[in-house]
């Protein structure tokens, strides 16, 4: 709480300077005859018996101002952004993008707007295709990136139907741009998420309020919260996903409506489904999206069996392995360095596992070591010895055994990863599903299953080795390096996966120090803004002194190979596409600054005005839209 006061503070003062807003008052002298011509097309006609556009809320904010330049735009968006400004267009960074920058954090992508209409996008570029349907867009293919690009133009016919509703007498003091960005605003889903950024003239434009709610640090839907999300449901998820990501407080008018229309997401594509829940899992923010889901009474329809066994292990006060499984998850992953879903699905087929059918701790430990290391030899001799400390989750752990012969120990692990294969239909199967729930007779259960079945198939495969042979793990080539490679976790490789996965489970079971329990994120009591709790995250052994320094080593020749920090904006394989700009940022070791006290983080906030919540360990990178 004292961070997100801080950060709050930190937001408020970097605003002091900018108490005066402009109001919009721009001119049309000048203009070239394509943009006349192009604004003439796309703003509404003047309409006199309708009321006249309220720009009392209209704002031009500087971008300097709170400590934003244009070098924070990676290379490819830029690329197509000055491409199109130099083709006569206008061109802006629109949405999630520009209320990250405010917010100091990494946007996971850019989405540019222009004037130009998606044919004219198209041409401008070598490689540019559009797709989509009910909102088309024009995938810009530029260094090896995808910008998304969309047209004025797009939303403009989309809305022609509701023209008469809307107010088209254009106010004395703002032009035909002003009232073509006011009009894309609206048919946007949340305040903070309305912004446009020129980054030519440096300019912020804000016609809803949303600078306010970002420095209030508040989530509120821009229309009715009702109406929003009887238009689209999905918003529900997706201002689910911020908020968790950002440490957003909900408005009361948007919590309401939240509650009332959960239901309705029974009704959405599985594809939006699993899109939205990949974007919660992914990127670094799993644990207070599965709050804020519980919270919301949709865990019970989209993870009905996880939703249950939480219930359960939260009235029986007993530990939650799940949640310490995505609280690792959340410490290896971020905004900037995502995972493919394979990753959320294993550890969820994983859990499943081990609840339908408990296991001895010694097993456990091997199944990590092995997925960890991709070596059996290697893998057994680090089991061995990590599992010296009694692990205690219920009912999860049956036990544990030292006596276990290696012969045994593969034949059971092997057997076990076999039952991790097999849960998969849980995932995937109505039928499994509610076979499931028989475990929590008196726990809803709606039925509804939306992991593609290729995605549970691909996941099931990481097991094959383990179930055919673990044995042939001896000859499996080591890893020529500790460090994760992110690009091919992102890519959904099954070898990093594997390696990731054992990573998690491993440290899951070696149970970090109690501190660590103080950076989960509950729904308790009151508070819209998510509380910080030490209940879900326990410990759950006998003390072990643990370096969050440093990961498990990797076994040696010596015995004495020891994981590296990781760089979390310097991985030595990563796809060099996802360069990002990183003028007087610093690389920050992800592992290093995790539980360390301030004074580098101080240093970062120094660079920036504009402050939203910090976290020290992962402060670099969130989530963008």
């Amino acid at each position: 709480m004292s961070m997100f006061m801080r950060a709050k503070k930190s937001f408020s003062t970097s605003l002091k300077s900018l108490t005066r807003f402009q109001r919009c008052n721009h001119t049309t002298l000048g203009e070239r005859s394509l943009q006349a011509e192009l604004y003439s097309k796309m703003a509404p006609a003047a309409n006199p018996t309708l009321p006249s556009i309220d720009t009392s809320k209209w704002k031009k904010i500087q971008a300097s101002k709170v400590g934003i330049s244009s070098s924070m735009i990676s290379h490819p968006p830029w690329i197509v952004l000055d491409t199109l400004h130099k083709g006569g267009f206008e061109a802006y960074l629109v949405g999630g993008c520009v209320r990250d920058l405010l917010l100091n954090r990494i946007p996971k992508d850019f989405d540019v707007i222009t004037t130009a209409n998606l044919e004219q996008i198209r041409k401008k570029f070598r490689r540019a295709v559009i797709v989509g349907r009910r909102f088309p867009i024009c995938m810009v293919h530029v260094k090896g990136s995808i910008v998304e690009v969309s047209s004025f133009e797009t939303v403009a016919k989309h809305n022609k139907g509701k023209e008469k509703s809307l107010p088209s007498l254009i106010p004395k003091r703002c032009d035909k741009k002003d009232l073509i960005r006011w009009r894309n605003s609206r048919v946007r889903d949340f305040t903070i998420n309305s912004l446009f950024f020129d980054p030519f003239t440096c300019n912020i434009y804000d016609y809803n309020d949303g600078m306010s709610d970002l420095k209030l640090l508040k989530l509120r839907t821009l229309i009715p919260a009702h109406v929003s999300f009887q238009e689209d449901c999905a918003r529900i998820l997706r201002g689910l996903r911020i908020a968790s990501r950002l440490h957003l407080s909900i408005s009361e008018d948007t919590e309401r409506a939240m509650h009332d229309l959960s239901a309705s997401i029974e009704g959405l594509d599985k594809g939006r489904l699993v899109m939205e829940m990949n974007y919660m899992l992914s990127y670094g923010a799993a644990v207070p999206s599965i709050c804020l889901l519980g919270r919301f009474n949709l865990l019970n329809i989209l993870l009905p069996f996880q939703a249950a066994y939480i219930n359960l292990q939260r009235s029986a006060k007993n530990s939650m392995m799940l949640m310490k499984l995505f609280f690792n998850l959340d410490k290896l992953v971020s905004c900037d360095h995502p995972a493919d879903s394979s990753l959320w699905v294993g550890l969820l087929m994983f859990h499943l596992a081990l609840v339908n059918n408990p296991q001895d701790a010694l097993v456990v430990w091997t199944f990590a070591s092995v997925l960890y290391h991709g070596n059996w030899k290697s893998g057994v001799e680090f089991a061995r010895e990590l599992g010296i400390s009694e692990v205690k989750f219920v009912p999860e752990i049956s036990g544990f055994s030292e006596s276990k012969s290696d012969e045994d120990l593969a034949k059971e692990v092997a057997q076990f990863a076999s039952l991790v294969q097999d849960s998969v239909w849980t995932l995937t199967k109505t039928s499994n599903l509610l076979e499931s729930m028989s475990r929590y007779p008196f726990s809803p259960c709606s039925g509804l299953v939306f992991i593609p079945k290729s995605t549970a198939k691909n996941t099931a495969k990481l097991f094959d080795r383990i179930v055919e042979d673990i044995r042939f793990f001896s000859k499996g080539r080591r890893r020529k390096s500790p460090e994760i490679n992110y690009y091919l976790l992102g890519k959904g490789d099954p070898c990093e996966t594997r390696y990731a996965l054992g990573k998690i489970i491993l440290e899951t079971m070696k149970a970090g120090p109690c501190a660590d329990a103080a950076e989960i994120i509950t729904d308790e009591k009151d508070g819209l803004q998510p509380k910080l709790s030490g209940e879900i995250l326990t410990n759950n052994q006998s003390p072990m002194k643990k370096d969050k320094r440093r990961a498990p080593s990797l076994s040696n020749s010596d015995g004495k190979g020891r994981m590296p920090k990781k760089q979390k904006l310097a991985e030595t394989n990563q796809n060099p596409s996802n360069s990002y700009s990183k003028k007087n940022r610093k690389v920050v070791a992800k592992d290093e600054l995790h539980g360390q006290e301030a004074t580098e983080v101080k240093e970062d906030e120094q660079n920036f005005k504009f402050q939203g919540k910090l976290n020290p360990r992962k402060h670099i990178g969130e989530e963008s839209r």
